[in-house]
C-alpha cells in the first residue's frame, strides 16, 4: 500500500509538471514568458516522467514478490495439511476394524500393550462360514486338485463340501488341504472342531481290490503272500495293482476275487517263495 501511495503521488506530480510544461511552452511561442522559464518547466516535467516510469517499475517488481512469496506461504501450507492429513491417516489406522461381520472368539493383547507388525490383533470368526481344514499325507497329497468333491465328519453329521485350496508346503509331513463346505452345518460346529475328511480323487466301479499292502506303489506289479485254501501256509505270487487309495488298491493281475493275502510287512522273507503258518 505505500508502493502505491508513492507511486500515485509521483504520477500527480508528473501530470502537474507535465500539463506547466505545456502551457509554458505556449507561453514562450507567444514571447511572454523568457526561454529560461520555459526550459526550468520542461526540465522538471523530464524528471517527473523518469521518475513516474521508475515507480511504476518498482510497483510492479513489489506486486510479482508479493506474488512469489503468496506461492512459498502457499506451498507451506499445502506441506503442512498433507502431513497433517498423514498424521490423522496414521492416527485412524490405529482403530483396527475387522473387514467382516462375526463373533470376537480371541483378543490375546492388553491395553497399552505394543505390538510388532503383522502380529495377530483378535480373531473374529463368522459361525455360518466355515471351512475345514484337512490334513493329507504328502505321498497322497499330489493327486488332490482344486474343486474336487469331499465330505467332513464333524462327529455330529457329515457335510458335504470342495476344496478349495492346497497349501504349496509341507508341514511334518502332511499338506493343509482347504475344504469349503457346501452343505448345511450340522448342530454344534464350530471354529477348530476335530473333524475328519474324506477327498474323492476318482470313482471307479466294479473293481476288484484288496487293502493296501504296507509296501508297493500304485500301478506297479507288487509280490504278495497268498494263503492256500486250508490257511496253513502262503505262497509268493506277483500282483499288478492300478490305482491306489489311503486304504485300498486296486487288483488288475495276480489274485482273484475270495482270495486271501497276506498285506502286512513280509520283507523278512523276501527270499522266501512259501511260508507256513501257525
Amino acid at each position: 500500500m505505500n508502493q502505491k501511495a508513492g507511486a500515485a503521488t509521483v504520477t500527480q506530480d508528473y501530470s502537474q509538471a507535465k500539463l506547466q510544461a505545456e502551457t509554458d511552452k505556449e507561453l514562450y511561442d507567444l514571447g511572454v514568458i523568457s526561454g529560461l522559464s520555459y526550459k526550468a518547466s520542461k526540465g522538471k516535467s523530464d524528471e517527473l516522467t523518469t521518475r513516474n516510469d521508475l515507480e511504476g517499475q518498482r510497483l510492479t517488481i513489489a506486486q510479482k514478490a508479493i506474488v512469489a512469496q503468496m506461492a512459498e506461504q502457499q506451498a507451506k501450507v499445502d506441506q503442512m495439511r498433507t502431513l497433517a492429513q498423514l498424521r490423522q491417516k496414521q492416527l485412524d489406522d490405529l482403530k483396527v476394524r475387522a473387514s467382516i461381520d462375526g463373533v470376537l472368539v480371541d483378543l490375546p493383547l492388553q491395553v497399552g500393550q505394543r505390538v510388532a507388525p503383522g502380529a495377530m490383533l483378535a480373531r473374529v470368526i463368522q459361525p455360518n462360514h466355515l471351512i475345514a481344514e484337512l490334513k493329507i499325507a504328502e505321498t497322497q497329497a499330489r493327486d488332490v486338485q482344486i474343486g474336487e468333491p469331499a465330505s467332513v465328519d464333524t462327529h455330529n453329521g457329515v457335510v458335504a463340501g470342495t476344496v478349495m485350496r492346497v497349501d504349496p508346503a509341507v508341514q511334518n509331513g502332511t499338506v493343509t488341504v482347504d475344504v469349503k463346505l457346501t452343505g448345511e452345518l450340522p448342530k454344534g460346529a464350530r471354529p477348530d472342531l476335530s473333524v475328519d475328511g474324506t477327498i474323492d480323487l476318482e470313482h471307479l466301479d466294479n473293481v476288484l481290490y484288496v487293502g493296501r499292502p504296507a509296501f508297493g506303489q500304485e500301478n506297479s506289479t507288487i509280490s504278495l503272500f497268498k494263503l492256500d485254501p486250508d490257511s496253513k501256509g502262503a505262497v509268493r505270487v506277483p500282483v499288478r495293482v492300478g490305482r491306489a487309495s489311503v486304504n485300498s488298491i486296486q487288483v488288475l493281475e495276480g489274485v482273484h476275487e475270495g482270495d486271501t493275502v497276506i498285506l502286512s510287512d513280509m520283507s523278512r522273507s523276501d527270499n522266501t517263495e512259501r511260508i507256513r503258518l501257525e
